[in-house]
C-alpha cells in the first residue's frame, strides 16, 4: 500500500486530518466557487460542483454557506476571484510532490510554498518536473468489514471503476475522474457507503523512504496542508506503517 493511502488512514486515526472544521469549510468553499465559475452554478449540469456539494454536506456545511459560495463563483455575489493552480516539487529522499491550490494571489502563494519546501528539506520544481509521474483518478475507500471483495467488485466495475485494490484495512477503488461520482452513487445504493471519495492525483510508482526521512516527509506534507491556499497534497512516497506511526 502506498504512502498516499497509509498516511491518510493514520492521520484519520490520530484525528489530525483537517482537525479544524473552519479549515475544512474554507477549502470546500473555495472549491465550490471555482467549480461554479468554471461550469456554472447548477449541480445537475456541473458534475464537479455536484461532487463538491456532496462533500460539503458530508461535513455538515450549512446550505446557506454552499449557496453563497456558488453565487460568488457565478458572480451573483461580489467576492475575490479565486484561481486554481498546481505546483510541483521534491521532498526529502527525492519524493515527488504535487500541490493543488486555490488562491487570489498566485505570486504570494508561490513564494510561501517555496519557503515551506525549502524549510522542510525539499524544493519547488518547474512545471512538468514531476507531473508525468501522476495520473488523475477517482479514488474511493471502504473498510473491509463493510464490504466483501466479490460483492464490492460487482458494484463498482458495473458503475465504471477501473480497479479494486487491497489496501490493508480498506478496499481502494480507482476510477476515471468522470466516473467517481457514479461509482459513489452505485455504492450508496448498494448499501456500501464509501468512507472517502475524491478525485486525486495517483502516483504511477512509489519511492520508499525510511528512518528520519519518513518524519521529514510527513512534516513537509503537513506544513503544506496547513497553508490556507492549499487544497490537496499528493506524493509518491511509501513507507512502512510502523515508521509512519512513529512520527510525532
Amino acid at each position: 500500500m502506498s504512502g498516499h493511502s497509509k498516511w491518510a488512514t493514520i492521520k484519520h486515526k490520530k484525528g489530525a486530518a483537517d482537525a479544524k472544521r473552519g479549515r475544512v469549510f474554507t477549502r470546500i468553499i473555495k472549491e465550490i466557487s471555482v467549480a461554479a465559475r468554471a461550469g456554472g452554478g447548477d449541480p445537475d449540469t456541473n458534475p464537479r460542483l455536484r461532487t463538491i456539494i456532496a462533500d460539503a454536506k458530508a461535513e455538515n456545511m450549512p446550505a446557506e454557506n454552499i449557496k453563497r459560495a456558488i453565487q460568488r463563483g457565478t458572480g451573483e455575489l461580489p467576492g475575490t476571484t479565486i484561481d486554481e493552480a498546481t505546483f510541483e516539487g521534491y521532498g526529502p529522499g527525492g519524493v515527488a510532490v504535487m500541490v493543488e491550490v486555490a488562491t487570489d494571489n498566485r505570486n504570494r502563494t508561490v513564494s510561501e510554498l517555496r519557503h515551506i519546501f525549502s524549510k522542510n528539506g525539499g524544493n519547488l520544481g518547474e512545471n512538468g518536473s514531476v507531473a508525468w509521474m501522476f495520473s488523475k483518478k477517482g479514488y474511493l475507500t471502504i473498510p473491509k468489514e463493510k464490504a466483501g471483495e466479490d460483492d464490492l467488485m460487482a458494484v463498482v466495475l458495473d458503475a465504471g471503476a477501473e480497479d479494486l485494490k487491497d489496501e490493508g484495512d480498506e478496499w481502494g477503488i480507482y476510477t476515471p475522474p468522470d466516473s467517481m461520482e457514479p461509482v459513489r452513487e452505485a455504492m450508496k445504493k448498494a448499501g456500501l457507503e464509501p468512507s472517502h471519495a475524491e478525485v486525486s492525483l495517483i502516483a504511477q510508482n512509489s519511492v520508499k523512504v525510511e528512518g528520519k526521512t519518513v518524519g521529514a516527509m510527513v512534516r513537509l506534507v503537513e506544513a503544506l496542508e496547513e497553508h490556507d491556499d492549499v487544497q490537496k497534497v499528493h506524493s509518491n512516497f511509501d513507507a512502512e506503517e510502523k515508521d509512519l506511526q512513529a512520527v510525532e
